[in-house]
C-alpha cells in the first residue's frame, strides 16, 4: 500500500482524534489547517484548538489562514503537493481549495448519510429517537455534506444514551473510518457512489440558543429525548421563578414516568423528596442540572439548597 501525503483540515476534538489515527497509520500528514488561536474570558487568555495542539505537540506543520481564499495560504498548500485532503469538524471550503488535490478532498460526517446532514447530526439523532446511527466519508463538492460516499458504518445508539457519550464513540469510530478510506483511496479499492435521493432527508441544522429551550408541551419520551440530544452541551433549559427573580435552569439527564393527571403542562410539583415537571402524558423528574449562578449538581444536593419550596415556581 502507498503512503499518501496528506493535508488535513479541523479544528475540535472530535477532529484531533482522526488527526491522530491519520499521523500514527502509514500515511504521511504534511501539513495542518486549523482556527486562528483566539483571546476569550476576562484574562483575554489565547486559547488554541484541540487540532492545532495536537499538531503544534507532534511536529506538524501548521496553518491558521484567517480566510481560506488567501492568495498566499492557497500558494503554500499547493506546494505541499499532497494526495489527498482530509476534511472533519471545519468550516466551508471554497472549490479552489477543495480541488487541489489530485485524488480530491473528502469529508468525515457523522451520520448515515444523507440523513442529518449540517452541523448538529449527532445531537439531532438522539433527539428524534433513533435507535442507529454512524459515520460516513465522502467527497467535497459545493453542495453541503451531499458528495458522492466513499466508506460508512453504522452504530447503534444505546437507551438514554446523551449526545456527549454518543459524541466520543463516533469520535473514535470515525477516526478509524477515515484511515480506512485513506487505505481505500491507495489501494484504489474503494468505488465512490451518489447519496441516495430522499424525498425528506432528516435535518440536522445548527443549534441556537433559542432552540435549546424545553417545551413542555410535548409528550415526556420526545422531553426526555431532547434533554438527552442536548446534554452535555448546548444543555437544553427551562425557566424557574425564584421569589421575584428568574433564573435558566440547564437539565443535563432526568426520568419520565407515564400517569395520568390534571396538572397543567410545564408546571412543577416540588419539595425535599422530588421535583416534578408535568407533560401532557405523566411527569419528567430531573436527576442532573445546574441553576444559573450555579455549578453542575445532582438532585439531591440541587434540593438541599433551597429550604423554602414553595417560592419556587415555573417561569
Amino acid at each position: 500500500m502507498k503512503s499518501l501525503k496528506v493535508v488535513f483540515f479541523g479544528t475540535p476534538e472530535f477532529a484531533k482524534t482522526s488527526l491522530q489515527a491519520i499521523h500514527e497509520s502509514l500515511h504521511n500528514v504534511v501539513g495542518v489547517v486549523t482556527v486562528a488561536d483566539k483571546a476569550s474570558g476576562r484574562g483575554q487568555k489565547v486559547n488554541q484548538s484541540p487540532v492545532k495542539i495536537y499538531a503544534a505537540e507532534n511536529n506538524l506543520t501548521v496553518f491558521q489562514p484567517e480566510k481560506l481564499r488567501n492568495p498566499e495560504f492557497l500558494e503554500e498548500i499547493k506546494n505541499l503537493k499532497a494526495d489527498v485532503f482530509v476534511v472533519v469538524a471545519f468550516r466551508m471550503m471554497p472549490k479552489i481549495l477543495f480541488e487541489m488535490p489530485k485524488m480530491g478532498t473528502f469529508n468525515l460526517h457523522a451520520s448515515l448519510l444523507p440523513d442529518y446532514r449540517g452541523a448538529a447530526p449527532i445531537n439531532f439523532a438522539v433527539i428524534n429517537g433513533e435507535k442507529k446511527t454512524g459515520a460516513t466519508t465522502f467527497f467535497i463538492n459545493e453542495k453541503i455534506d451531499e458528495g458522492n460516499i466513499l466508506l460508512q458504518e453504522e452504530i447503534e445508539i444505546l437507551p438514554d444514551e446523551n449526545a456527549g457519550h454518543l459524541h466520543d464513540r463516533l469520535m473514535e469510530m470515525g477516526a478509524e473510518l477515515v484511515v480506512k478510506t485513506l487505505d481505500g483511496l491507495s489501494e484504489n479499492s474503494i468505488t465512490e457512489k451518489p447519496q441516495p435521493e430522499v424525498a425528506e432527508p432528516k435535518n440536522a441544522f445548527k443549534i441556537f440558543k433559542e432552540d435549546t429551550k424545553i417545551d413542555w408541551q410535548k409528550s415526556g419520551k420526545a422531553v426526555h429525548q431532547f434533554i438527552l440530544g442536548m446534554s452535555p452541551y448546548p444543555a437544553a433549559f427551562t425557566v424557574l421563578k425564584i421569589g421575584e427573580d428568574e433564573k435558566t435552569l440547564k437539565i443535563f439527564n432526568g426520568k419520565f414516568e407515564e400517569s395520568s393527571h390534571q396538572k397543567t403542562l410545564g408546571s412543577l410539583e416540588i419539595s425535599k423528596n422530588g421535583f416534578k415537571i408535568f407533560t401532557k402524558d405523566g411527569f419528567y423528574s430531573p436527576t442532573e442540572l445546574q441553576l444559573e449562578g450555579k455549578k453542575r449538581m445532582n438532585i439531591k444536593d440541587f434540593l438541599n439548597g433551597f429550604r423554602n419550596f414553595d417560592e419556587i415556581k415555573m417561569a
